[in-house]
């Protein structure tokens, strides 16, 4: 009788694990090819590289403080506001180090949807992938400065 239960505790094991890997691996490296190129467009100004990384109805939010009130309030950017951020943020080549930090951590994959973190030097990314027409796009992005305090 106990080996009939381990038996079904093995079987039920073996079909969580797979349940959990809903992704192929060719999924992990096309999640995390989108997370940096997210990041690798601002990195090094290239609006069409973010645009192929983001799903056209993509939002980025944060939490900010308005200066005058003290209030807090929440930001939206969208697909286009990134766009042109890829081509002027750092045009200049001065808001990053010359070697950027881009750590990407996957927090979740199923087989339409990823939920993973990118750290970078001066903020992190929460971010929400989607796999639409056999393509993954990133469709949410949730960050802060890892400073608060520049959240003016």
């Amino acid at each position: 009788m106990c080996k009939k239960y381990r038996w079904l505790t093995m079987c039920l094991l073996i079909a969580s694990v797979s349940y959990v890997k809903a992704q192929t691996a060719q999924d992990s490296a096309n999640i995390k090819r989108v997370a940096l190129a997210y990041i690798e467009a601002q990195h090094k100004p290239n609006p069409q590289l973010m645009e192929g990384a983001l799903h056209p109805r993509m939002v980025k939010r944060s939490v900010f403080t308005n200066k005058a009130s003290q209030k807090q309030y929440v930001s939206e950017y969208f697909t286009e506001n990134m766009i042109i951020l890829a081509q002027t943020y750092n045009a200049k080549g001065d808001k990053f180090p010359e070697n950027p930090r881009k750590e990407v951590k996957f927090l979740d994959v199923s087989a339409l949807t990823a939920s993973v973190k990118l750290i970078a030097d001066a903020w992190i990314d929460y971010m929400h992938v989607v796999k639409v027409n056999g393509e993954w796009k990133v469709i949410n992005v949730l960050w802060q400065y890892n400073d608060v305090a520049e959240h003016q």
